[in-house]
């Protein structure tokens, strides 16, 4: 009896110590997520100011196709200088006034002529956006008691910002040009959408040639291939291909798809056969595992009314074993969009500012935009950075909440 108590005892503390474990990682996850939401939320938001500009048509001209590349930016001083008449005595004083707005309001106002061609020399009112240091000021609600040494945004600004505040003409509204446009030297104009669209060309890619090329591999191996000494060293060298580091990946990319083939620098496809190759063993152990898990019985039975080995494969283990090949597929893919230095090595680190339209365009994908930001000195892609962080998590919870869903829905109990 006292070796039974004593066992109890050690059996209580083990699952005391498990459940610990599990608190303790939960609550370093939820530490993690609420940081990342606290830091980013504001990432999805931008600070805009109402100015009521007058474009001269003489200056414009009457081409409407030219005003795409018009040089509006003397009428949004100008609309400034009718709020801040005073900041017109001096060239300094010009260029802070000049600096509360972003270098992007130049092309809002020649969207807003594009629309409405009558509103050529008529007093346009218009929400611009802010400049970064603008942007910050309001977020983090800065005022004069903050020493003028440890913010970017002056004194005179300040005094400036707090009157068009008062005046009801700035405002924080849903970032525009986060979801719709690409990558910007100016925080306040960098988009996601080019480095999703990249991680979308590469994972398409990806899929094209690691999906059939794994499951056929797969198929060979576990129903076909005669167990040899062969066969043995092929799928230990496959169990030992899905520990290699990433970055081996990139290097054996770099050195095939880019020198040897000379496939453009940057491009999803690159990118995508790359990571086919680091996502290629996952999928050939997964299919194999679900292959493996079906019955023999089912085999012999289809055997037995005469099917051959291609029909038993065919018409009923391949399609018995879908469920587990989708879930072990888009847990690689998922793998494969969260990874950075494969792409690194590629050149899927460059500054893009056009959103690709195709594979074999200049193109980068999320994890790396979001690399690119962090290293960024500005303090306004800090929230971006997390920004793109949720985004980022959000796609991958969708991606591994689909492949338990599937393996749920379509799983058979033998």
């Amino acid at each position: 009896m006292s070796n039974m108590a004593t066992r109890y005892r050690a059996e209580k503390r083990f699952q005391f110590y498990g459940k610990c474990a599990i608190a303790l990682a939960l609550t370093v996850l939820l530490f993690l997520l609420v940081t990342i939401i606290g830091h980013g939320w504001q990432g999805f938001l931008s600070t805009q100011i109402q100015l009521t500009v007058t474009i001269d048509a003489d200056a414009v001209g009457h081409d409407t196709k030219a005003w795409r590349h018009a040089d509006v930016s003397p009428f949004i001083k100008q609309a400034l200088l009718i709020h801040f008449p005073d900041a017109g005595n001096s060239s300094r004083d010009l260029r802070e006034l000049a600096g509360l707005v972003s270098s992007g309001a130049v092309q809002t106002v020649r969207d807003a002529l594009i629309v409405d061609p009558s509103m050529v020399g008529k007093p346009l009112p218009l929400w611009l956006p802010a400049s970064d240091k603008v942007d910050r000021a309001v977020k983090s609600h800065i005022t004069k008691q903050v020493p003028e040494s440890d913010r970017r945004i002056s004194n005179r600004q300040l005094d400036w910002l707090e009157n068009l505040q008062k005046d009801n003409a700035v405002r924080t509204v849903w970032n525009p040009y986060f979801f719709t446009g690409g990558d910007s030297r100016e925080p306040e104009l960098a988009g996601f959408m080019g480095s999703m669209v990249g991680s979308l060309f590469t994972l398409l890619a990806c899929m094209v040639v690691a999906f059939p090329i794994g499951v056929m591999a797969a198929i060979y191996l576990e129903e076909f291939a005669r167990k040899t000494s062969i066969t043995a060293f092929i799928e230990l060298t496959i169990n030992n291909l899905a520990a290699v580091p990433s970055i081996v990946y990139g290097l054996l990319g770099l050195s095939i798809y880019l020198n040897l083939l000379g496939i453009p620098r940057s491009a999803p496809v690159a990118g995508g056969l790359t990571l086919a190759l680091m996502i290629l063993p996952t999928i050939i152990i997964a299919t194999r595992a679900s292959l493996r898990a079906i019955p023999d019985s089912i085999r012999d039975a289809a055997r037995a009314l005469g099917a051959s080995p291609l029909q038993v494969v065919l018409h009923h283990t391949f399609p018995l074993a879908i469920p587990g090949i989708m879930t072990g597929t888009i847990l690689g893919i998922a793998r494969a969009m969260g990874e950075t230095a494969p792409l690194l090595m590629i050149g899927m680190v460059a500054f893009i500012v056009d959103i690709p339209c195709n594979l074999l365009e200049p193109a980068t994908s999320m994890p790396v935009q979001i690399y690119l930001w962090s290293t960024s000195p500005e303090e306004s892609f800090v929230e971006k950075t997390d920004a793109g962080i949720i985004v980022l998590l959000l796609v991958l919870a969708i991606m591994n909440s689909a492949a338990m869903l599937i393996r749920k829905r379509f799983e058979h109990r033998w």
